[in-house]
């Protein structure tokens, strides 16, 4: 089970954005681009030493050892459930991931694979499907609250994508590809297809206090295909949860 991750700040719209018309996801919408992250800004400061004060010793050099959360368990973490108020169990800083599993669903195959970090996934009936990690994601965040900061993020999108227009679901959380086990909460936002414009589903969760969030978008022709290929990927496009 493979992992797909970007960093960087440059979004990319997914394949479904090829007219300003295919990419209108609400009646009131605009054009729904894919996650740019927000960039930020360091400052510098320039030190004048003292002439009279003694030279400084050099340091010693040390080994760098890894950064361990104290307290955290990451295995107990990815056997449970990940709802919205649980994303505070997650190590600060670690990224979430995605699975490559829909490559192994029946219909499906991947198409291009890390395009400006996403990948890729056609199906025979027309559908193609959009996977991404986005990480450096802090300043997208609410702090403590995963429900708003994915609405937050949609927002950020697209300012005219109302919470009220996304719905819950549910993505595996880990562990075997179509096979029962924990779940992960996200926010979902559907359009019907239309003249001109196919039928799309947008899956998003951001991880506040992991800095990282997940995005998958799914095109198909119509609402009938769009309904099969979301149940694939909610049986087979794994969020990963990270690992000590």
């Amino acid at each position: 089970m493979g992992n797909k991750r970007e960093t960087g700040a440059t979004p990319t719209a997914g394949p479904c954005c090829r007219s300003r018309q295919a990419c209108r996801v609400h009646p009131a919408g605009n054009a729904f681009l894919a996650l740019a992250v927000a960039a930020t800004l360091a400052g510098c400061s320039v030190g004048i030493p003292d002439p009279a004060a003694p030279a400084a010793a050099p340091a010693t050099p040390t080994l760098a050892t890894p950064t361990v959360t104290p307290g955290h368990d990451s295995a107990a973490v990815a056997a449970k459930d990940m709802p919205f108020a649980a994303g505070d169990t997650l190590a600060a800083g670690v990224p979430v991931q995605l699975s490559d599993g829909l490559r192994e669903s029946p219909g499906w195959e991947p198409g291009k694979q890390d395009v400006a970090g996403g990948s890729e996934y056609v199906k025979t009936d027309g559908c193609v499907a959009w996977a991404r990690v986005r990480t450096n994601q802090g300043a997208l965040a609410v702090r403590g609250d995963d429900s708003a900061s994915t609405a937050a993020l949609f927002q950020y999108l697209d300012p005219s994508i109302l919470p009220s227009y996304l719905t819950t679901d549910t993505l595996p959380w880990g562990g075997a590809a179509g096979q029962p086990g924990a779940r992960v909460e996200v926010l979902v936002l559907v359009s019907r297809a239309s003249a001109g414009a196919p039928a799309n589903a947008i899956y998003a969760r951001m991880f506040s206090k992991a800095g990282s969030s997940v995005y998958i978008s799914v095109s198909c022709p119509d609402a009938a295909t769009l309904a099969a290929a979301r149940a694939d990927v909610g049986a087979r496009l794994a969020a990963v949860p990270p690992a000590d």
